[in-house]
């Protein structure tokens, strides 16, 4: 196709990505769909828009790969070799139970052994670029359940390999050792390459790579696509090999900065790649592939998370992180309809199975896109229920932090003055937040930081917040101020707390359960209070009188206000 053609197309496809990024911007769902959707409205079924198909597939294998590059270069070798054997248990109980029962749905169905056996594995793989991109958008690529999802999904990798193999050899005959031996030998030699390189060569020109940030730019992009085709020519994915690239370069003092000048890059091609994603979802019979691809979604939905859960629950990790590993896990990979749709060259199963998948494809990603977004409100209303999974004494290695005398929980609205306060009155503190731009910016300004949720009662444990004797809150939620409330009269009512509320009524709920102050924006702002204690001390003696007169007031405009 003519070079004009091309371009006029992608610009076409760009403008329709930007009206319906701007329109799921505004109903606050996630983006990742909205790619997906602008596939579906450019593809054959509506506007019919794309026709350089072997240029958007490039486009879309660069985006995964550049995605994969990254990923790996903000990895640890040690991280890897640490959750391996948690991702391949995890890995072998999806691939087990869920795709069992996919095997058993389908059979019931009516579906061949052979179909049932092939759509069954397809439905083990997980969407590695989803979950990557969800995981860096959010900035928990180094939290341990993405470490993990992680973990898994590079054991999808190794079993994607061999499942190509598999069906490949299936259509010629069988699988013998003479095919098994030299794949075998390529990733020993490949692994053994990059460890060298890794660890020797590149580290001695690296300091002169760095002195011009473009030389270091061409380098790692040269580096990073040079390794994946290498690995593509041995036989394996591009995706492997794109990461092991990353993963090589990682230890150098300069991957940072790689991975920053590679991101704008990555951001374009990747948006290409679900478009292009969209743009294959094409149903010839909806009416015979809907029962089943509902009936497989369900399973892959439910079944995925519930089994990651109960893996995780049983090698010992807490319901929090098994939860949240667990719900990114929960969709099919791009690769489950490369499978289906080669198995269906090859003769082995018809076409019926390429349509099922694709439907199961867009179903999970869809739905999952929703359940990671939301996985944080998700856990907070099914914890309770979660602790089936878990141990009564979990075996994940947390970190145990020191006695802090002040903690803050959420920097915004009036944080600041609250810091200013500790520093001023020598507190040794402790800031919590749970909002990832928050924490890096803690990081970047050297404040003594720690990420969770307030609302995790094992959390409040790691960081001992029942021994600090002043907690403030500048989160608004009032059950959220409650909980923790509840939680540090547990271990001491002379506890100084003091929270944040929207309403007369929050505010009074609030000091029935014996907050020290209740700030409302409406009456007076933090940067009042801890001028109060600045003057007067943290001792809860010295709010009596304060917040006394406080209550009052609230109570007076409450009235006030219903009279109005």
């Amino acid at each position: 196709m003519h070079s004009q053609e091309i371009f006029t197309e992608l610009s076409l496809v760009l403008v329709v990505v930007a009206a319906i990024s701007v329109v799921m911007r505004l109903l606050r769902q996630p983006l990742i769909l909205g790619y997906i959707l602008s596939g579906i409205l450019v593809g054959p079924v509506l506007l019919n828009l794309i026709h350089a198909k072997e240029a958007f597939e490039g486009f879309s294998q660069i985006g995964i790969a550049l995605l994969l590059f990254i990923i790996g270069l903000g990895m640890n070798a040690g991280v890897i070799k640490s959750l391996g054997k948690v991702s391949i248990v995890t890995a072998a109980a999806i691939l087990t139970l869920v795709g069992g029962l996919g095997i058993a749905t389908l059979y019931l169905l009516g579906f061949d052994i052979i179909s049932a056996l092939v759509m069954g594995v397809a439905l083990f793989f997980s969407s590695t670029i989803v979950i990557l991109k969800v995981l860096s958008d959010k900035r928990e690529i180094s939290r341990l359940h993405g470490q993990i999802a992680i973990g898994v999904i590079l054991v999808d990798d190794i079993v994607a390999t061999l499942a190509i193999v598999a069906v490949g050899a299936a259509s010629s005959g069988g699988l013998t050792v003479d095919d098994i031996l030299p794949m075998l030998a390529k990733a020993v030699g490949l692994g053994l390459l990059l460890y060298l390189a890794g660890a020797y060569l590149i580290p001695k020109f690296s300091k002169a790579l760095a002195k011009s940030q473009e030389l270091l730019f061409v380098f790692a992009v040269a580096w990073g696509f040079g390794i994946a085709n290498l690995f593509g020519v041995a036989g394996f994915s591009h995706e492997v090999g794109a990461l092991f690239a990353g993963v090589a370069l990682a230890g150098l003092p300069y991957a940072t900065e790689m991975s920053t000048r590679l991101k704008p890059l990555r951001d374009f091609f990747v948006v290409l790649f679900f478009v292009s994603l969209g743009e294959t979802f094409v149903f010839s019979d909806l009416s015979s592939t809907l029962l089943p691809a509902v009936l497989l979604s369900a399973i892959v939905l439910i079944g995925k998370p519930l089994f990651t859960i109960a893996s995780l629950g049983a090698l010992g990790y807490t319901k929090l992180t098994s939860f949240k590993a667990g719900i990114h896990l929960s969709q099919v990979s791009e690769f489950s309809i490369v499978l289906v749709v080669l198995a269906t060259q090859t003769g082995l199963i018809n076409n019926k199975a390429a349509s099922i998948i694709t439907l199961v494809a867009l179903i999970t990603i869809g739905v999952s896109s929703y359940l990671m977004k939301y996985d944080d409100q998700l856990y907070r209303r099914l914890h309770k229920v979660l602790g089936i999974f878990e141990r009564k004494q979990p075996s994940e290695q947390r970190q145990k932090r020191g006695l802090y005398s002040a903690i803050l929980f959420g920097y915004q609205h009036g944080g600041h003055e609250f810091l200013s306060l500790f520093r001023d009155t020598k507190q040794r503190y402790l800031v919590v937040d749970y909002d990832p731009e928050i924490i890096e910016h803690l990081e970047s300004q050297g404040i003594r930081h720690a990420y969770g949720d307030a609302t995790d009662t094992e959390f409040l444990e790691e960081i001992n917040a029942g021994h600090a004797k002043f907690v403030a809150s500048t989160i608004i939620d009032r059950r959220i101020n409650l909980l923790l409330l509840t939680y540090l009269h547990r271990y001491s009512t002379d506890i100084v707390f003091i929270c944040h509320a929207r309403t007369y009524e929050d505010a009074l709920e609030l000091y029935e359960h014996g907050a020290a102050y209740v700030i409302l924006p409406r009456f007076l702002g933090s940067e009042y209070i801890t001028t109060h204690i600045k003057r007067y001390g943290i001792d809860k003696k010295a709010f009596e009188g304060f917040r006394t007169r406080h209550i009052v007031s609230i109570g007076r405009a409450a009235v006030k206000e219903h009279a109005n």
